[in-house]
């Protein structure tokens, strides 16, 4: 399991000398953990989950919030194969968005989508520019812009304002998503209460459920209160059939002393 933020300062010796730079950093990330409290946003956290498809485990992700070295917070996720599937093929996809907390909303500043290793590679940047309201999107070397709409985020950022969202008792929730050069409307509806096995043991979870008219593709959220609101395990029905669950290992979470 990832160490908490607490523990590796535990192990910094008391009478080593830290540079301004460091100094600062770790001043910034204790400021910023007590911001995360105040403004209902989630605990900082290191999350490992495995996905599976036709019962076979095919991959690994990682997903961490933390603070950004920038000075807001920084949501990332890293997925890589395993098993059978790691020896003949070398994708690694990684995720990160940048953004920060105005006191009422999450908004991304920066977010970047690499797939490396594969037979073709593809490289995503989007760029939120709050003063002019526009985005920016460069894809491989190509870039247009987009004008802002409200409650806009990111394909990566929305799942933690998912997390944010149900902790203020919401249950019917849209955003609209900056996703492949398109603004495309995200919406969930609250489908009920069920107990998620996972190999953390059993948690209370809503069920959610992206809703869009007309898609044959299904995507379902199992959030865990008691992790707050975490998703615990995520199911995606392809219009073939084909279904992905990604179902929570292990969490590493920073508390409050």
């Amino acid at each position: 399991m990832a160490e908490s933020y607490h523990s590796i300062l535990e192990k910094i010796p008391m009478k080593q000398t830290l540079t301004g730079a460091l100094a600062a950093f770790l001043i910034l990330c204790l400021a910023a953990r007590c911001c995360t409290a105040e403004a209902g946003l989630p605990r900082f956290f290191t999350a490992d989950y495995s996905l599976y498809s036709t019962g076979a485990r095919i991959a690994a992700m990682t997903r961490t919030f933390s603070v950004s070295p920038q000075g807001g917070y920084r949501y990332r996720s890293e997925t890589r194969p395993v098993g059978f599937l790691a020896l003949i093929r070398r994708d690694i996809i990684t995720e990160s968005s940048e953004w920060r907390f105005d006191g009422k909303e999450i908004k991304p500043d920066f977010y970047s989508y690499r797939h490396a290793g594969g037979k073709q590679e593809r490289q995503v940047e989007i760029r939120f520019n709050w003063e002019n309201e526009q985005i920016t999107t460069t894809v491989n070397g190509s870039s247009w812009r987009m004008r802002m709409q409200p409650r806009i985020t990111d394909k990566l950022l929305y799942q933690l304002s998912i997390m944010r969202d149900l902790a203020l008792g919401m249950t019917d929730i849209s955003y609209t998503v900056a996703d492949g050069g398109k603004l495309k409307q995200y919406d969930f509806v609250t489908l009920g209460k069920e107990i998620v096995q996972t190999p953390m043991g059993d948690f209370h979870a809503l069920k959610l459920e992206r809703f869009k008219p007309g898609s044959e593709r299904s995507t379902v959220l199992w959030c865990a209160p008691n992790l707050d609101y975490l998703p615990i395990k995520v199911e995606t029905i392809e219009p073939d059939g084909a279904t992905t669950i990604a179902v929570l290992e292990s969490l590493s979470v920073t508390t409050e002393d």
